[in-house]
């Protein structure tokens, strides 16, 4: 049977990513704790969520779906044609 668990909360902003140093815990010597690490998101994970919402946005438009893959083909075959010639 698993011991109940006391839940503690703190919040610090991460100085040295090496290292994890907490001071005045209410635990006794001795006493084994759980540790887990949750992360705020990062502002470039936010970016990453608008970039991803807006290429699915952009996806559903209808021109987009009405795009054959003849259509891709022939675009990369001519995109690579002209990046031989030099002239992109």
């Amino acid at each position: 049977m698993r011991n109940r668990m006391i839940a503690y909360k703190r919040t610090v902003t991460i100085q040295n990513p090496r290292e994890l140093v907490l001071n005045d815990l209410p635990f006794e010597a001795g006493q084994r704790v759980e540790v887990v690490l949750l992360a705020e998101e990062s502002q470039s994970d936010d970016v990453l969520s608008e970039l991803q919402k807006l290429l699915r946005d952009t996806q559903a438009l209808p021109p987009a779906r009405t795009i054959t893959d003849e259509e891709i083909v022939a675009e990369i075959e001519a995109w690579r044609a002209e990046s031989r010639e030099g002239s992109y």
